[in-house]
């Protein structure tokens, strides 16, 4: 009996959420006396996937095919399902990604098991198998019992820290069986951003909202980031009228974040807001209406106008820098 851990790769590398992806299935073995494997779809160097060794596992099953080199649901799913089979594996960790969430709820049907989509800790106890997530839009807690013979869990990007250490690894070429139904749809074209911190992967994020009154005042958001090794974000309203592009959306409709840092700059803090932010450690907001709901929920507030804080916060961030 193994773990088996969806090792998601983006052009053959691995990030943050596969890391974390890794060292929750390694923890899960620890408490089940088993072992992790990791499963490979695409084009990921040997050295690559034996880095995984550092974080828990102890074996690799790539899988190679020109038609899986972009991300197709139904056929990754097939691929994983497979892997767990083979590996006769009782559970099955994902991170809960873009790819991850178009990928769990399918596995799941094909392995007939329970799901537990967004977790965000480890199984308070594996008899019976119980792990925690979030619910309400984040405004509450619950913990999900999964009885089933199988159990697959995604896990939420950012709510797990990761392990590393000294780890050998096999690596081992694996060929799925796949129908013909697998690739009804296909990828016809991918946009990829470049030179950017994606929002899922960052440790701090700067946000702003239609505070910022138009997106030609978005230089000093973009600044800000820069200097803090921060990715940029903003909320639903502004990416609606297009002063920022949607993947820059954060909140209940577009992506959650779940960095160290989040900064809030000109949001008022809606709850269809807050519930994609939430998961942030600390929030800090910038607003000049003093009753802005988001107050409410961070954790360090500035009652400003962002058009004067934000140059003068630059300002210090950069005085920071110069002396250390």
């Amino acid at each position: 009996m193994s773990v088996l851990v969806f090792a998601e790769n983006w052009d053959g590398k691995f990030k943050k959420s596969t890391y974390e992806a890794i060292s929750y299935g390694a923890e899960i073995a620890k408490q089940t006396g088993s072992s992790v494997t990791a499963v490979v779809i695409g084009n990921a160097s040997d050295e690559d996937m034996k880095s995984l060794g550092k974080y828990g596992a102890q074996k690799v099953l790539s899988v190679k095919n020109d038609k899986l080199n972009s991300l197709n649901p139904s056929a990754f799913a097939s691929a994983i399902s497979q892997a767990a089979q083979k590996e006769n594996a009782k559970v099955v960790v994902l991170s809960y990604t873009y790819s991850g969430k178009s990928v769990a709820g399918r596995v799941a049907v094909k392995l007939k098991a329970g799901l537990i989509a967004g977790a965000t800790a480890l199984p308070s106890s594996t008899s019976p198998f119980t792990i925690r997530k979030k619910c309400f839009s984040g405004k509450g807690l619950t913990d999900v019992v999964i009885s089933s013979d199988v159990k697959v869990i995604g896990i939420t990007p950012n709510s797990f820290h990761i392990n590393s250490g000294e780890g050998n690894v096999s690596i081992e070429s694996f060929s799925p069986t796949f129908a013909g139904a697998d690739f009804n749809s296909t990828s016809k074209e991918t946009k990829k951003t470049s030179g950017k911190i994606a929002l899922t992967e960052a440790e701090i994020v700067v946000s702003a909202g239609r505070g910022m009154k138009g997106p030609e005042n978005w230089g000093m958001i973009e600044q800000l980031a820069e200097l803090l090794g921060a990715a940029t974000a903003c909320s639903k309203p502004v990416a609606d009228i297009g002063w920022r592009p949607h993947h820059e959306h954060v909140g209940q409709t577009g992506i959650t974040v779940g960095p160290n840092l989040y900064i809030a700059i000109g949001i008022s803090g809606a709850i269809q807001h807050l519930a994609g932010v939430n998961s942030s450690k600390v929030m800090v907001v910038i607003n000049n209406d003093k009753e802005a709901p988001f107050f409410k929920a961070a954790n360090y507030g500035i009652c400003g106008d962002a058009f004067e804080v934000v140059p003068k916060l630059i300002e210090e961030v950069k005085k920071f820098k110069s002396a250390h």
